[in-house]
């Protein structure tokens, strides 16, 4: 670990850069997505491809913690990328208000503004993750984790409220002047938080390391390959890939349901949908909680709590799919703060899991592990989504009946997290044959030494 590790004001601190950075995209996925659609009069698909675009560029996440694993610090990887996040933002608000006047110009913008979104949010969300399982001593990163992502929540709940009071009324000078404004307060919140974040090694008198040598600073390929053929990090990967892809798989469908099953209101809806969010934070927070009171330095605590997460959800997922067939009978409230919590728990313990490891694997990789398993998280969320709601439109057109259509797809769901518990369980298995380098053997037993 490099220099002291990090205070709970410390890791508070830097979780204001989650704050920031959520603050960002809730107003880019968001609030600029009812603008197209609403008041520029924009079919609904287009910001969906925006917003799934920022996520298929998110899959350079491994390069982007390369580049903070060659070099002597993150922070400025981590202040870079929420300045292009922010200068993403005001371009997409730009672009956004010229679609009604200019579309061909206004589309060509928003290309570029949320390729840079992406971008922003990849250099500086995994040199954070890097930066935290660095810094943070192993019995704290369960409530490491937990208290990022929460205070991201926090950043987006207070972003959508304060931005929803300053376009009232609604015109685009105030979506202009509000998005500038967002932007230049998270920068300058991320630039306070990060303040003194890492050792200055030259400030407190010792000799800077040097420049890595050509020898000692591989190419990004080999460092890549180098990481996948590590077993337990290459089984890792595909777990990440496969639960986010139930965990976002959900996110779409949940009100839809609740609303043609259901026979909901939208007001009704928005109320169960927050429940489900309750639910998810009162997770988040016992695991943290409990994960710094009871947890392991071996992050066996966590993997446990991980794969409870998963079945949990698959459970809930399937007393949704009873919900389908039972109709308003069902307790669906209960059930869906049921869901909401185990996937609280299943997504705090794998992050906490995830700074476990890339703090335990070869020194100087941190980044690049955050960055593969970052990338993995983006190209689920890039999909699950788009495939739950398709997965539903489908069925629907087929069966032309929705709550059967809901009820194969919430079983699909719930079979993908049931999965996804086989493969967290899997995670202490010993490395495949395959890795014969020694180097990546010892790098494999390293691992395995930290659970």
């Amino acid at each position: 670990m490099n220099g002291k590790p990090l205070s709970w004001a410390g890791i508070v601190r830097l979780g204001l850069v989650q704050s920031a950075l959520g603050a960002i995209v809730a107003l880019t996925t968001s609030t600029l997505n009812r603008v197209m659609v609403v008041e520029a009069a924009m079919p609904a698909v287009l910001p969906a491809a925006f917003v799934a675009w920022h996520y298929v560029i998110q899959l350079s996440r491994p390069r982007w913690g390369y580049g903070s694993d060659m070099g002597h610090r993150r922070t400025p990887w981590i202040i870079g990328g929420m300045g292009v996040l922010a200068l993403g933002a005001i371009l997409a608000t730009d672009a956004t208000l010229m679609l009604s006047t200019s579309p061909v110009v206004g589309i060509a913008l928003a290309l570029f503004a949320f390729t840079l979104i992406g971008a922003g949010v990849g250099a500086s969300g995994t040199s954070l993750l890097a930066l935290l399982a660095t810094r943070v001593a192993p019995e704290r990163r369960p409530a490491a984790a937990s208290i990022t992502w929460i205070m991201m929540i926090v950043g987006i709940v207070v972003s959508a409220g304060v931005t929803g009071s300053l376009l009232q009324p609604f015109s685009p000078q105030r979506l202009a002047m509000t998005a500038s404004g967002v932007a230049g307060l998270a920068f300058i919140i991320t630039l306070l938080a990060v303040w003194g974040a890492e050792p200055q090694t030259e400030a407190a008198g010792v000799e800077a390391p040097p420049a890595p040598a050509a020898a000692q600073k591989p190419p990004f390929k080999r460092v890549l390959a180098e990481i996948w053929a590590d077993s337990l990090a290459r089984r890792f990967t595909i777990f990440v890939f496969v639960s986010m892809l139930a965990y976002s798989a959900q996110e779409l469908i949940l009100e839809p349901f609740a609303g043609l099953v259901f026979k909901m209101t939208p007001g009704q809806s928005a109320q169960l949908s927050s429940m489900q969010h309750g639910g998810v934070l009162l997770g988040m927070i016992l695991v943290g909680v409990l994960g710094s009171r009871f947890g392991d330095k071996k992050s066996l605590w966590m993997r446990r709590w991980t794969i409870a997460g998963c079945v949990g959800s698959a459970l809930a997922l399937g007393g949704m799919a009873a919900a389908s067939v039972v109709g308003r009978a069902w307790p669906l409230a209960p059930t869906v703060f049921v869901l909401g919590f185990a996937n609280g728990v299943f997504a705090v313990s794998a992050i906490g899991s995830m700074m476990g490891l890339a703090g335990a694997g070869e020194k100087s990789r941190e980044g690049v592990r955050m960055g593969v398993w970052g990338a993995a998280q983006a190209g689920a969320f890039a999909i699950g989504g788009f495939l739950g709601a398709m997965g539903v439109d489908v069925l629907r057109g087929l069966l032309h009946e929705s709550a059967t259509a809901f009820l194969f797809v919430f079983c699909a769901e719930a079979i993908v997290f049931l999965a996804s518990a086989v493969l967290a369980g899997r995670l202490d298995a010993p490395p495949s044959r395959s890795i014969s380098a020694p180097s990546d053997l010892a790098r494999s037993g390293q691992l395995r030494g930290a659970h």
